[in-house]
């Protein structure tokens, strides 16, 4: 066997244990996630349905106006037309049982409808949602819960998407606005006494 050929299959066996390590280390990574209890913590939160989501971007969808808002410079610092920055903008999704509070702020175009801000500028609403689902995607490590709330004059249906790793994503469509997503994360709400 030459020297070339023996350089050559240890080459080659030398790769092959790096990806064996870089596999095997991947798949872990997703396991110390299981270990650590974040599972067991949302499980936990969504059993008892007494949780709050607290959204740090907002993702209108991307229009000519939009665009304008943002070549403007009105938007936060940080922000586009497709993503706008919430830290410090106060909002909430809170799920106390079969009650449901809503403050969003709202970017985006109204579709139809009354005038603008007829009913505040955020998605805003309080009460009993109508049509709730909640399903466990174990492919996905995440649960869904999904329900319809309405206004005076508008009407709601609510995508929530929450992870194990406590993250959240929200997706609002409304009946006179364009679609919204908000992302952010999950906790539980204190028990007061």
């Amino acid at each position: 066997m030459s020297k070339n050929n023996t350089v050559r299959n240890f080459s080659i066996v030398f790769l092959f244990s790096i990806s064996v390590g870089m596999f095997n280390s991947c798949g872990s990574s997703s396991k110390l996630t299981d270990d650590n209890g974040a599972g067991q913590a949302l499980d936990s939160l969504v059993s008892q349905r007494r949780f709050e989501v607290r959204s740090d971007w907002a993702m209108p969808m991307a229009t000519a106006s939009m665009n304008s808002i943002s070549n403007s410079g009105l938007l936060p610092p940080g922000s586009s037309a497709g993503q706008i920055s919430l830290i410090g903008n106060a909002n909430y999704l809170k799920m106390m049982g079969d009650s449901v509070a809503i403050y969003l702020p709202y970017f985006g175009e109204r579709q139809m409808g009354g005038g603008y801000d007829n009913d505040g500028p955020g998605i805003e609403f309080e009460g009993i949602p109508e049509d709730m689902k909640v399903s466990k995607n174990d492919a996905k490590q995440r649960y869904d819960i999904r329900f319809s709330m309405k206004d005076d004059s508008e009407n709601f249906n609510v995508n929530l998407s929450l992870y194990q790793n406590l993250s959240s994503m929200i997706n609002v469509n409304s009946s006179q606005r364009f679609p919204i997503r908000y992302s952010g994360t999950v906790d539980k709400i204190p028990i007061e006494n």
